[in-house]
C-alpha cells in the first residue's frame, strides 16, 4: 500500500469550526452557502446547511469542502427563509458523517438544529448524567449534548431550555440554533471564539468572522458580546444577557493564526493591522543583521511585512506555496530533498542566494516542518537562517475548540529556545514575547486567553475533567 504523507498544516495548530445563521432571506440557504464558503479556513473537514421553510427542516451535509458538497441541485433542496450552516475540523468527537453538524432533531417543542463553534470541557460529564436518564446518543459531538439538555429541561419556552442548557455547559461556545420560528446565537461568558452580527437587506445574519459578510455585500453590525445571546425573528434582533458575568478569555490565538486576515473580530479589530503589529513588535525585540525578510506563506506574510517596516530590511517572496496540494499518497524517491514539505512550499534561489534571510512564521509547533524549511532555504542558496516566530513558544495543549498537539508534542513545553534552534538548524531563533504580544493586540491586556502559551486556563478544572483531557496522572 502507497504510504500517505502529511501535510505541513500537521505541524500547526488546526482550525476549529465555522458556524452561520441567517433569517429573514428567500435564498436563505444560498446565502449560507456563500458565508461557509469565505469561512472555510475554519475547517475542511466536512459542512452542513439546515434550512426551514416554516414548515419544516431540509437537511444537506457531507464531508469534504463547501463548494464540493453542495451543488446548484443541493442547495435547491434547501428552501426556506432562514438556515444555519457549519464548517468542521474535529476537535471533540473525531470525525465521521454522523458528527457532521448542524445536528437536528424533532422533539416536543418542534424542529431544532445546532451548529458548536468551541469545546466543551465537561461534555463527557454531562453525556453520562444525560445518558443515566436515559439519553441516547446519535453521535459523539460534544454538541450533541447541548441538544438533549434542551431536551431534559424543565424550563416552559424553548428559549428558556436553550438558555438552561447553556448554563450547564462548561468550556468554549459560539453556537447558532434554529427553532421552527428563528435564529437563536450565543456566545459563552469568556468570549473564546469569535461571533459577530450582520445585515443584508432585511435579514439578519451571524457568522464566526466578518468576511462571511464581505463576500455577501452585507454589513458588519457589531460584535455578539461574551455571554450574549441574540434572537433572530420577525421582530428582528432581540438581545439578552442570561450568563453570570465573568472575564473576557477572548483566544489571542485567533489574531496569530486562525482568523482570516480581511476579518475583523473581538469588537471589529483588523486581523491584518495586529498581525503586522506583531511583526513590527518582533523586530523591535529581536533584530539581526540581514539581507531580507521573508514569511512563510501565507500565514506568515503580515508579520513579515511588520518585522520588514520594523527592522528596515526588505521584505522578499522566498517562498512559493502550492495552494492547489492535497495529499500524496506517493513518495517518488526517498532520496528527495524535504518532499514532505515541498508538496506545498518551494524555495527561490534567485531570492536566497548568498544571502542573510529572516524568515518570519506565525507559530512553532513540534518544529518538524520548521527544521524542514531551514534546511530548503540553505539548499537554494542562503548563508543564514534566521528563524523568527511572531507569537510565543506553545507549551500547553488548548481545551477550548483548538485541535492542538498533546503537551509533550509541543517542542517549546521540553526545550530551551536555543535547544530548539539547534534542532531546526537555524543561526538564531527568537519569539515575540508575551508582553510584546499582549501590548501588540488592543484592548486591556486581560481580556485573552493566552493558556497555550502560559498553562494559565481561564476556567479551572474539576480533578474529574485534568483525568478526562490529561491534565493530572492518577497514581498507579
Amino acid at each position: 500500500m502507497a504510504k500517505e504523507l502529511p501535510l505541513i498544516s500537521a505541524d500547526r495548530f488546526h482550525d476549529e469550526c465555522a458556524v452561520f445563521g441567517i433569517y429573514g432571506h428567500k435564498e436563505a440557504a444560498n446565502l449560507a452557502y456563500l458565508g461557509l464558503y469565505a469561512l472555510q479556513h475554519r475547517g475542511q473537514e466536512a459542512s452542513g446547511i439546515v434550512s426551514n421553510d416554516g414548515e419544516q427542516f431540509y437537511v444537506e451535509k457531507g464531508q469534504g469542502h463547501v463548494a464540493d458538497i453542495f451543488s446548484q441541485h443541493a442547495l435547491a433542496r434547501l428552501p426556506g427563509s432562514m438556515a444555519i450552516g457549519h464548517n468542521r475540523y474535529s476537535t471533540a468527537g473525531g470525525a465521521g458523517l454522523k458528527n457532521v453538524q448542524p445536528l437536528s432533531v424533532n422533539f416536543a417543542f418542534g424542529n431544532l438544529a445546532v451548529a458548536h463553534n468551541g469545546n466543551l470541557i465537561n461534555a463527557t460529564m454531562l453525556r453520562s448524567e444525560l445518558e443515566a436518564y436515559g439519553a441516547i446518543f446519535q453521535s459523539t459531538s460534544d454538541t450533541e449534548v447541548i441538544i438533549h439538555l434542551i431536551a431534559h429541561s424543565r424550563a416552559d419556552t424553548l428559549l428558556d431550555r436553550v438558555i438552561d442548557s447553556l448554563t450547564q455547559v462548561r468550556g468554549a461556545f459560539s453556537v447558532v440554533l434554529m427553532t421552527d420560528q428563528g435564529v437563536i446565537a450565543a456566545r459563552d461568558p469568556h468570549g473564546f471564539r469569535p461571533l459577530c452580527l450582520g445585515r443584508f437587506r432585511d435579514a439578519w445574519i451571524v457568522a464566526s468572522e466578518s468576511c462571511a459578510f464581505d463576500l455577501l455585500d452585507a454589513e458588519y453590525v457589531r460584535e455578539i458580546e461574551p455571554g450574549e445571546l441574540v434572537v433572530l425573528d420577525h421582530r428582528g434582533v432581540t438581545s439578552y444577557k442570561p450568563f453570570a458575568p465573568t472575564r473576557p478569555a477572548m483566544c489571542i490565538f485567533e489574531y496569530v493564526y486562525f482568523s482570516r486576515p480581511d476579518s475583523r473580530i473581538f469588537g471589529g479589530s483588523a486581523v491584518y493591522s495586529i498581525r503586522k503589529a506583531f511583526g513590527r513588535q518582533l523586530a523591535l525585540e529581536s533584530a539581526v543583521d540581514a539581507d531580507i525578510v521573508i514569511p512563510v506563506p501565507d500565514s506568515g506574510v503580515p508579520a513579515a511585512l511588520g518585522y520588514s517596516e520594523g527592522s528596515g530590511v526588505p521584505f522578499e517572496s522566498g517562498l512559493i506555496r502550492n495552494h492547489y496540494v492535497g495529499r500524496t499518497f506517493i513518495e517518488p524517491e526517498q532520496s528527495i530533498r524535504h518532499f514532505g514539505v515541498k508538496v506545498k512550499l518551494n524555495a527561490v534561489p534567485e531570492v536566497l542566494q548568498g544571502k542573510r534571510v529572516v524568515v518570519v512564521d506565525d507559530s512553532l509547533v513540534r518544529g518538524t516542518t520548521s527544521r524542514k524549511i531551514v534546511k530548503m532555504l540553505r539548499h537554494a542558496g542562503a548563508k543564514e537562517v534566521h528563524m523568527r516566530i511572531s507569537s510565543p513558544p506553545i507549551v500547553s495543549p488548548c481545551f477550548y475548540g483548538i485541535d492542538t498537539p498533546t503537551k509533550k508534542e509541543l517542542i517549546a513545553s521540553s526545550h530551551t529556545t536555543d535547544e530548539i534552534r539547534k534542532y531546526i538548524t537555524a543561526d538564531s531563533l527568537a519569539y515575540l514575547s508575551l508582553d510584546g504580544m499582549v501590548k501588540a493586540a488592543p484592548g486591556a491586556p486581560g481580556q485573552y486567553c493566552d493558556a497555550c502559551f502560559t498553562e494559565q486556563y481561564p476556567i479551572s478544572f474539576t480533578r474529574a475533567e485534568e483525568l478526562q483531557l490529561g491534565l493530572f496522572e492518577p497514581p498507579r
